[in-house]
């Protein structure tokens, strides 16, 4: 989007209060979230199998591929509705909203009718033992029906956060996995229902948070909920939120694709491997979901500073979101060095796999520092919905983690396969880093 240097500015100014006011909250509501999945693989790990950790994994994964690819819904959300708040055009800003939801609900009502077809070949392709494979089947098949919660929830939560609304999108995200954590507990421990009471656990706890953000977003709107059907449907507005979100959708898909194959290639090894591999995700999840409250708060302020035509803005939030960023990875980076031992022994009792966690957590904990620039300028790119740049870095990056892994783990075994993901990160960033001068020069020309 071209933006007339002159025309309709909006001033705002951008501070550390201002970030930290953004990202702080989110980070508290985000770090919830690695930790049911934490949960679920400590949980199922005192059951002392590696194949039902291995199930988890991959069961957890595949929804991950599903739900993620979708992600789209929140990061177009978000930046959109930034952009509208920034230009005050409060219309614009609900039929944002209504557009994401309209689409969350089709998009998850197909998932619930086409996931059970795919789910034997998508575990085939996994390459896992049969009774890693059974385990991740009784999962998965279950998770399946929270779709339209969990596409619902992307919408509701960008919404959300492109409106600055951090402190409820905190109290949203901890209430939903709260919940999960509580449920899943109960049902697995409780119950005795292995990994089927994960998967209804996490199911319930999706449900909970449609409804109560819907009510949160009444809340907001009130009286001011109409949106014109004219500009709800209004052909350039909805094919720029196409356009937008299905670059995203494919820059997603790329993501996770390089994820997945990483868990494929870590259940071609060993079901210990796969389980070690797996359980060091968990710290970078954390790491990530910590690092993306900073990357909440760049796309918020960015794209609000490009709704408000205002480059000042945008160069400050570009400085002060990086700057934060790099504290909290390395931060984050020496607290899994110096924890990281501790931590393995309280997720899983398996010997071999707490033996093999520890061989490779040196990779996990560098994670967060390598990933900084990364989630920082993701966060700047979808503020600017500057989707296509987004897509076609992921697909270089990507490359770069197909080929280093391809040539390293003959060598170096799943030291190359680590290897081969921290170039991957490293990749995103430097090359999203790269290109940030010229985007803005065209933006704001």
């Amino acid at each position: 989007m071209d933006i007339a240097p002159s025309e309709n500015k909006r001033s705002f100014s951008v501070t550390h209060k201002l970030v930290l006011g953004i990202a702080v909250p989110m980070t508290l509501g985000l770090i919830t979230v690695p930790l049911v999945g934490i949960v679920d693989m400590a949980v199922i790990g005192q059951l002392g199998s590696a194949s039902l950790m291995g199930g988890i994994a991959i069961g957890s994964s595949l929804f991950d591929i599903v739900a993620s690819s979708f992600n789209f819904l929140r990061m177009g959300t978000t930046g959109l509705t930034a952009q509208a708040l920034g230009a005050g055009d409060t219309i614009s800003q609900r039929a944002v909203a209504y557009r994401a939801l309209m689409i969350a609900l089709l998009l998850g009502l197909m998932t619930i009718v086409i996931g059970p077809l795919v789910t034997p070949w998508a575990l085939a392709a996994m390459g896992g033992s049969d009774a890693v494979n059974e385990a991740a089947q009784t999962y998965l098949l279950i998770r399946l029906f929270a779709m339209p919660f969990s596409l619902g929830n992307f919408a509701i939560f960008g919404w959300l956060f492109g409106l600055g609304k951090s402190r409820k999108g905190m109290a949203l995200l901890i209430l939903q996995n709260s919940i999960n954590v509580i449920l899943t507990v109960w049902f697995v421990l409780g119950l005795d229902l292995g990994v089927a009471g994960a998967a209804f656990g996490s199911v319930a706890a999706e449900a909970v948070a449609t409804f109560v953000g819907l009510g949160i977003m009444a809340h907001h709107l009130r009286a001011d909920w109409r949106v014109p059907l004219p500009r709800l449907f209004h052909k350039e507005a909805f094919a720029r939120f196409l356009a937008v979100n299905s670059d995203i959708f494919i820059r997603s898909m790329v993501m996770l694709f390089t994820f997945t194959l990483f868990t494929a290639l870590s259940a071609r090894q060993t079901d210990a491997i796969l389980a070690a591999n797996e359980l060091l995700m968990k710290f970078f999840m954390f790491g990530g979901f910590f690092l993306d409250g900073i990357a909440t708060a760049a796309e918020q302020l960015g794209g609000r500073a490009i709704g408000a035509r205002y480059r000042p803005a945008f160069e400050r939030t570009v400085k002060l979101t990086l700057v934060w960023g790099l504290g909290l990875g390395i931060g984050l980076s020496l607290i899994m060095l110096l924890l990281g031992p501790m931590i393995i022994d309280a997720l899983t009792t398996a010997p071999a796999v707490r033996e093999l966690a520890r061989v490779y957590l040196f990779w996990a904990a560098l994670t967060p520092f390598i990933a900084t620039f990364a989630f920082q300028l993701d966060g700047i790119y979808v503020g600017a919905t500057w989707s296509s740049t987004m897509r076609n870095v992921s697909i270089l990056a990507t490359s770069v983690f197909f080929v280093v892994q391809y040539v390293a783990m003959p060598h170096l075994g799943n030291h190359g396969l680590w290897l081969g993901l921290m170039c991957f990160l490293a990749a995103r960033g430097i090359s999203l880093g790269l290109m940030l001068p010229r985007r803005m020069a065209r933006t704001f020309s």
